[in-house]
């Protein structure tokens, strides 16, 4: 059984390092501890919001965010952030190039698709983006995951990876928060759901020696 880790949406665009767009607090500060994820896992995968500058959800002002939509495949409105081309769609200085990963995923090309989940293309997650595929192909049975947003992206992606069967670790030094409430919530739906939560290099490598322990 592999170790996979996983880098979720770990852009600028998520970070101040593009104010205009979503910067989630102390979201440029996740590169090293994602590349300590990394260090432990015998493959790394990563994904990326890529989305065009008139997608269907996109609204001008911030204060309209987060107000709902009847589209099957967009539930929000949100400013518009990582489209391919802008500083804002480029991963986080310090982490590898996408074709450096061992698996990679670009998410929400299409103008009337906003998923959050990095596992599938569609809100009703019937359109798989091949990596509980891959995954499952390769052995893996453990994903380490971490990125931005944990109360939106990384949340669906770890659920994602959940129900599909594997053990996942959110490590939370990897992780950053659009809120502190969004957080909190984050933390206490995917335990109640069996994602394992580490706290610091201490506990991921603990859980790590576990899992390794019942490898056949």
């Amino acid at each position: 059984m592999k170790i996979a880790s996983f880098d979720v949406d770990a852009q600028n665009g998520f970070t101040a390092n593009a104010p205009l767009e979503l910067p989630v607090p102390e979201g440029d500060e996740i590169a090293a501890d994602l590349n300590a994820m990394a260090l432990r896992a015998d493959l790394r995968l990563g994904s990326k919001d890529a989305h065009p500058a008139d997608a269907a959800w996109v609204v001008a002002d911030p204060a309209h965010m987060l107000q709902p939509l009847q589209l099957a495949n967009a539930d929000l409105t949100w400013v518009s952030h990582c489209v391919p081309g802008t500083p804002g769609f480029a991963l986080l200085p310090g982490l590898p190039a996408p074709i450096d990963y061992d698996y990679f995923v670009w998410k929400g090309v299409e103008p009337d698709l906003h998923p959050y989940g990095a596992c599938y293309h569609d809100l009703a997650e019937r359109r798989s983006t091949g990596v509980i595929e891959y995954l499952k192909v390769q052995q893996v049975g453990a994903v380490i995951v971490g990125g931005l947003a944990l109360d939106y992206c990384v949340k669906t992606t770890a659920r994602q990876l959940r129900r599909a069967g594997f053990q996942v670790l959110l490590y939370l030094p990897a992780c950053r928060a659009l809120t502190q409430a969004g957080a909190i919530e984050a933390c206490g739906a995917l335990a109640a759901e069996g994602v394992i939560l580490c706290g610091d290099e201490a506990a991921l490598d603990h859980q790590l020696a576990l899992i390794k322990e019942d490898r056949p």
